[in-house]
């Protein structure tokens, strides 16, 4: 069975030894081996235990509550999100708009953006698909709260960046991706419409996050980089 020191760990993890030790100390998230002297010692299944960790943490999990998620089978998380899809689903048969509302931001304040949108808001869109009424409720109430946390986010520093749509026909998509932005330090504002022909040298001096599908096609990823080879700040949303 293959050992490895903190610091090799570190290194393979990029995450400060520091950190893993706040992780067995404080939280209780490792359970390192030791050797007779008290160094640690990490085996390869804690290794990947770290880096569960820290997937959870990139998105925006407060580290105090991953080990509830790492504690739940994936079946269990999967019946947990499914369950919260008809909670939603059936307040939008109800017409019970207040309690939607409220259930929108009470899951915006336990959870990240990008583990929403993941597992519950675009798995319940597609859901939605054939019922363009309750569809279009839900988008009109999940960017009206996406918007007032953009400007929430706007009034703490950060770095400045316009988003757009690139030849795509999904707004609430679009911002979905700015409110995932927005918690990875961006202060973002929205182009209200989707561009078809995606020209740079219209915004000049403004960092761009362009958002054209999931995944972008190839040679929208190839002109992104020939544009930001010419200088323009440019970052492609959804790779």
């Amino acid at each position: 069975m293959a050992l490895y020191t903190i610091g090799e760990v570190a290194l393979l993890c990029e995450v400060n030894p520091v950190t893993l030790r706040a992780w067995q100390r404080r939280y209780g998230l490792l359970q390192p081996l030791r050797t007779h002297g008290g160094h640690r010692l990490f085996t390869e299944e804690e290794i990947d235990r770290i880096r569960e960790i820290k997937r959870w943490v990139d998105t925006g999990v407060q580290i105090s509550k991953v080990q509830k998620l790492l504690a739940a089978p994936a079946q269990e998380m999967r019946d947990g999100w499914l369950a919260q899809q008809e909670t939603a689903l059936r307040y939008l048969q109800q017409g019970n708009i207040n309690r939607l509302h409220q259930w929108v931001k009470e899951h915006g304040r336990d959870y990240p953006a990008q583990a929403l949108a993941t597992y519950l808001f675009i798995p319940l869109r597609l859901r939605l698909q054939s019922q363009l009424a309750m569809l279009s409720l839900l988008d009109g109430i999940l960017i009206n709260y996406i918007a007032g946390c953009l400007a929430s986010a706007r009034k703490k520093p950060g770095k400045e960046a316009l988003l757009v749509g690139w030849n795509v026909a999904d707004t609430t998509q679009l911002w979905l991706e700015g409110w995932m932005a927005s918690q990875q330090g961006w202060r973002v504002d929205v182009l209200a419409h989707a561009l078809s022909e995606l020209q740079p040298e219209m915004f000049p001096g403004q960092t761009l996050l362009v958002w054209c599908g999931a995944p972008p096609l190839e040679i929208q990823q190839q002109q992104i980089l020939r544009w930001r080879d010419a200088g323009h700040n440019i970052w492609l949303l959804g790779i």
